[in-house]
């Protein structure tokens, strides 16, 4: 974990001595665009553009998601990082071959060798201009719906605009209370702010759970970019969230409806591959020596995914 000042790597650990034992996240600082008409100076090219993710992160999982759904494989090229995230941040296994970096950080420095800031991933990398294109997850998955879609096979839309604003406003609820809700508690280091975190995460999912009783995907018939933020969260929680975060008032597995969700999208063509719970519970348990010092990965739990998921019967 660290960050990068004036181009100078830096391991440091999130303060939170300075928000009263809160964990609070950076915002990411990429937000170009690729455009339809390249107006932007990034346009839509196939073979242009290569993420940088990790199995382990969920931010990076949703891209890999909406790539794989989008049938964008040919068109959008991508590379892993190591799960092991230690003193030098992200690292690759071997040179990476489009910027020869060996840590992700010297990704982020070839882009700008000034950069100063947190080295998350996803990326999203343009190779003609050798420069970051966007880092923000949420609106790389919506430009792989949207402009670079159209270099796929998949129309279905992902962001439809008749969904728009529930999707946001569900997006909104779902990032704050349980995607990073359970960073929050996890990293909290105060007792107040993991309880705060803890029961609002716990709430939503409650919610959430109550939700897909009545209707087969979080906005109704359609699977839609809301559902795969979530699953991102919901296929690491028993594995990590629920003992390493200290999110232990109730696994997944036991909200029928959220559980039913997790297997029917996980059961998605190509999705499967991009799930890898063992790059996952290594890079949680083993990177993060401020929660977990020995570093020891735990063995289970044991977790059927391919079980039938019964959401065909769930009215839209």
């Amino acid at each position: 974990m660290g960050r990068l000042v004036d181009g100078v790597w830096q391991d440091v650990w999130y303060d939170t001595a300075s928000t009263g034992g809160a964990f609070v996240r950076a915002d990411s600082t990429y937000r170009n665009w690729i455009t339809a008409d390249g107006s932007s100076g990034f346009p839509v090219e196939a073979g242009r553009y290569h993420l940088f993710v990790s199995y382990a992160c969920p931010w990076a999982h949703r891209t890999l998601i909406m790539r794989v759904l989008k049938k964008l494989e040919d068109a959008v090229s991508f590379s892993v990082v190591a799960p092991d995230m230690l003193d030098q941040g992200w690292t690759f296994d071997a040179p990476e071959p489009l910027t020869g970096a060996r840590y992700l950080h010297q990704v982020y420095t070839t882009a700008d060798p000034r950069f100063s800031g947190r080295v998350t991933v996803p990326v999203l990398w343009d190779k003609q201009r050798r420069t970051i294109v966007n880092n923000e997850s949420a609106e790389i998955i919506r430009m792989l719906n949207g402009p670079l879609g159209v270099l796929g096979d998949d129309w279905h839309d992902y962001y439809p605009p008749d969904l728009r604003s529930e999707i946001d406003a569900l997006n909104a609820r779902v990032y704050d209370a349980v995607n990073n809700g359970v960073y929050k508690a996890g990293f909290a280091t105060a007792q107040a702010a993991y309880e705060t975190a803890f029961d609002a995460l716990f709430a939503m999912l409650d919610e959430l759970d109550a939700r897909l009783a009545t209707r087969r995907w979080l906005t109704g018939d359609r699977l839609t970019e809301a559902d795969i933020r979530l699953f991102t969260t919901l296929v690491r929680f028993d594995a990590v969230y629920y003992g390493h975060f200290k999110c232990n008032r109730r696994h997944v597995y036991e909200y029928s409806n959220l559980w039913g969700l997790t297997r029917e999208l996980y059961q998605l063509p190509g999705v499967a591959a991009t799930v890898r719970l063992d790059q996952i519970k290594e890079h949680y348990y083993f990177s993060h020596k401020t929660i977990n010092p020995t570093g020891i990965v735990p063995k289970g739990p044991v977790l059927d995914l391919t079980a039938p998921h019964g959401r065909d019967a769930i009215g839209g």
